[in-house]
């Protein structure tokens, strides 16, 4: 039998982490590896092991039972009741549930008592609703039926800003309007159909939540001296004030240049990294000018 993973070392954590970061760390790792969004071979078993790891240490009693004893406390073989502590101990019997979605059947089962088992899944009442709070909404288990879902290739700025598109669907034409903000794997549901979002990569944007990064390269004259420079933002190009004596690197902020939030109200904010373009080839007048600079710069 394989053995089990640290839950530490699942979750990222320090034995010492707080409730909060634990429930952080939690969240992070559940996005990163669920399966709808991760499509490797071990997506399934790491988001299961993902689970178990943050229903132990988000309890306290169950925390300090696996500090004590370990995996062994948990175990059946060794008097242990699964997941939820020892056998007849303070942790009850087990609440087992089944989601199935597309090709995947993720099954877990949770101790404690109540509808949920008493476990608080980083704010969700399920594992599996992480995913879909994220991205449309969460729907309790059994209650929906099965849709198809298909999936529709964007350009970072029509996921930026919306756009509307016409697709095919079952031989019918349909347009389909993409809201602003929506990112790679954000999932919109319409009656009959959902559409999971695919987000092209783009040459001068990435993109961090509701921010947007770009790199912006600049003369070494205009670094040193200031000046005005335009560059791009997802609405278009606007005027940047460069400072004398820019230093490369030097990151700027543009307000409510962002990505308006999908779930929310207002908009990210745009930061542009400046990098100075070092001449490669000088002329012999040149040279001199830099020693002579140096020389009194000293």
């Amino acid at each position: 039998m394989p053995t089990k993973r640290d839950y530490y070392d699942i979750l990222g954590v320090s034995k010492n982490v707080s409730k909060d970061e634990i429930r952080k760390a939690y969240r992070k790792k559940a996005l990163e590896w669920h399966p709808d969004r991760n499509k490797s071979a071990t997506a399934n078993e790491k988001f299961k092991e993902i689970n178990e790891a943050y229903e132990i240490l988000s309890d306290p009693r169950k925390k300090e039972t696996y500090d004590q004893f370990g995996h062994a406390a948990f175990d059946p073989r060794y008097g242990g009741a699964g997941a939820g502590g020892f056998a007849g101990g303070p942790f009850g019997g087990g609440n087992t549930r089944t989601y199935k979605q597309g090709p995947f059947t993720y099954t877990y089962t949770s101790y404690g008592g109540g509808p949920g088992g008493g476990v608080d899944f980083g704010g969700f009442s399920d594992p599996f609703e992480i995913f879909e709070q994220f991205f449309g909404g969460g729907v309790p288990f059994g209650r929906r039926e099965a849709k198809p879902r298909y999936s529709l290739s964007l350009s970072f700025l029509e996921a930026a800003k919306g756009a509307e598109k016409t697709v095919s669907i079952d031989g019918q034409k349909k347009t389909i309007k993409i809201p602003p903000g929506v990112d790679d794997g954000s999932r919109i549901r319409f009656a009959d159909f959902d559409v999971t979002i695919d987000v092209e990569p783009d040459d001068t944007f990435q993109r961090d939540g509701s921010d947007v990064f770009a790199n912006q390269e600049i003369p070494l004259s205009l670094a040193m001296f200031g000046g005005n420079l335009e560059v791009p933002t997802i609405e278009g190009q606007v005027k940047l004030k460069i400072r004398p004596g820019t230093q490369p690197g030097t990151m700027v902020r543009l307000r409510g240049r962002g990505i308006r939030k999908l779930h929310g109200f207002g908009r990210g904010d745009q930061y542009v990294r400046l990098q100075v373009k070092i001449p490669d080839k000088l002329t012999k007048k040149q040279k001199e000018l830099i020693k002579e600079f140096e020389g009194e710069e000293i």
